[in-house]
């Protein structure tokens, strides 16, 4: 958009570049006829185009929240599942996942506007009732180009740590063709995830039995960011400047896919 800005130039008698010579006196104040005109055209900064809308799931939510009942895992599936669960828990914390996956998911909103993304949480509380696939499904209708499913881990061998991503396969009789687009967000977000917090980084590993996955239509990925049944992750993870961390570090990977993809 361009603005167009008049400046009037006075004539106040001839001019003739000569040092020294004396000014030229009008015996009437300048007429409009006697004013010349010089357009001048200021060129307004574009507006920057539209950012990724990156939408965002806190994986799990609150024991209070029945949702035993059962969904399809895919789009015309015959195989169902339960359509949410509570998740693990801190073994040396006592933090439930849910309400850690919800805090990180909340404070990578935060970051993530601030750099300029569009961003939309599947749940801002630990009460809402929303299945996996329902969580999917609100991605997709607000118009989400990335889906980011927040969870943390667990294993019966305590000493197991690290942080791990998982995508689609190649083969997902529901979303094969997101293998590559996702495979590709895991890897940026896991590495630079890893970078910032120094957990060990396990891989991107294929899985075609989450709901969460098998509904999404855009890259999607989990990111297992640390086992809660490991002391050294799970303290790490319940510190509150260490999420700082983990939250910059998954900032970070959204922008390397962002820049790599553009």
């Amino acid at each position: 958009m361009r603005k167009r800005v008049c400046i009037m130039v006075l004539a106040l008698g001839l001019l003739t570049g000569c040092a020294g010579a004396p000014a030229q006196q009008t015996e009437e104040p300048a007429s409009a006829e006697d004013a010349s005109a010089v357009e001048v055209q200021v060129e307004e900064p574009q507006a920057a185009e539209p950012s990724l809308m990156v939408a965002i799931d806190p994986g799990h939510q609150s024991w209070d929240v029945d949702m035993s009942d059962t969904e399809p895992v895919g789009p015309g599936a015959t195989e169902y599942k339960q359509k949410a669960t509570t998740g693990t828990a801190g073994r040396y914390s006592g933090v439930a996942e849910y309400a850690l996956n919800l805090d990180i998911s909340l404070l990578l909103r935060d970051k993530l506007e601030q750099r300029g993304y569009r961003v939309v949480l599947t749940r801002e509380d630990n009460q809402t009732a929303i299945s996996n696939a329902e969580r999917a499904q609100l991605a997709s209708e607000a118009g989400a180009d990335i889906y980011l499913r927040i969870h943390a881990n667990g294993s019966e061998d305590t000493s197991v740590h690290g942080a791990l991503a998982l995508v689609p396969s190649a083969q997902n009789p529901y979303v094969a063709d997101l293998h590559e687009s996702s495979l590709q967000l895991a890897q940026c977000v896991l590495t630079a995830y890893c970078e910032a917090t120094g957990f060990s980084d396990l891989g991107v590993q294929d899985n075609d039995t989450m709901t969460g996955i098998n509904w999404s239509t855009c890259p999607v990925m989990i990111l297992e960011m640390g086992f809660m049944t490991n002391e050294q992750d799970d303290l790490a993870m319940a510190d509150a400047d260490f999420r700082m961390k983990m939250v910059q570090g998954i900032a970070d990977g959204v922008e390397r896919y962002d820049e790599q993809t553009k």
